[in-house]
């Protein structure tokens, strides 16, 4: 003999909605796990991209590198140009002298320089170390046989050449020295520089070092 129980319509109905309840819950919870695996695969795929898209430090220091040397390759030419400039232009050895430059910094040629100065010219020209010197052009139209350093030996003022009063007159202070450079009035303690005036085989005139002893004060120079 079989028993056979009979639930109520309510409870029958009870059981039936909670099946379909689990039903759901199962489906959604099925859902949520594949979208979360689809959430994390998204997720290591941007993650990888981003880091391949990033270029390593080696390649970005690199980049550095050629930038910086882009950019650096003008700027130490036209200051390496700009340094030439100062720099006295020689020939030969040591002692062979310095070639003198107008101020365009171009080579003198003695011949041409003859050509169109006047006797009693004194006219100033880049030196030895840079300095500015005088070429002096004597009564007889020829080139003197020695420059003077134009530089006062006072406080160093650039000292121009009177031709009115036949001297140098530095406009700072107030010293004086004759055609020869030889001081006359201070408060300057000393004479202007010498240098030896030459022709190079290039017909260049050439500053050389005045050794020997002022043939204006019979004493050693002061400059040596």
């Amino acid at each position: 003999m079989s028993a056979f129980v009979t639930l109520p319509a309510a409870t029958s109905h009870s059981l039936l909605g909670l099946k379909k309840k689990n039903t759901l819950f199962s489906y959604n919870n099925r859902n949520f796990k594949r979208d979360s695996r689809s959430w994390n695969f998204l997720q290591m795929s941007s993650s990888a991209s981003s880091v391949d898209d990033v270029p390593d430090m080696g390649k970005r220091m690199f980049l550095n590198y050629v930038l910086l040397g882009g950019a650096s390759l003008p700027i130490l030419t036209m200051l390496g140009s700009y340094a030439y400039f100062f720099y006295p232009a020689s020939r030969g050895g040591a002692g062979s002298g310095t070639i003198a430059r107008d101020v365009l910094g171009r080579e003198i040629k003695k011949k041409e320089f003859l050509e169109t100065r006047k006797p009693g010219t004194h006219e100033l020209a880049q030196g030895p170390k840079g300095d500015p010197y005088y070429l002096i052009v004597d009564e007889e139209g020829q080139l003197a046989s020695y420059g003077l350093n134009a530089v006062c030996t006072h406080l160093g003022c650039v000292v121009p050449w009177n031709a009115g009063q036949n001297k140098f007159i530095c406009p700072c202070h107030g010293s004086q020295y004759d055609r020869t450079g030889k001081v006359v009035r201070g408060p300057a303690p000393l004479s202007l520089a010498l240098a030896h005036v030459d022709e190079d085989d290039d017909g260049n005139i050439l500053f050389k070092d005045w050794k020997e002893t002022d043939f204006r004060t019979g004493t050693n120079p002061w400059w040596k």
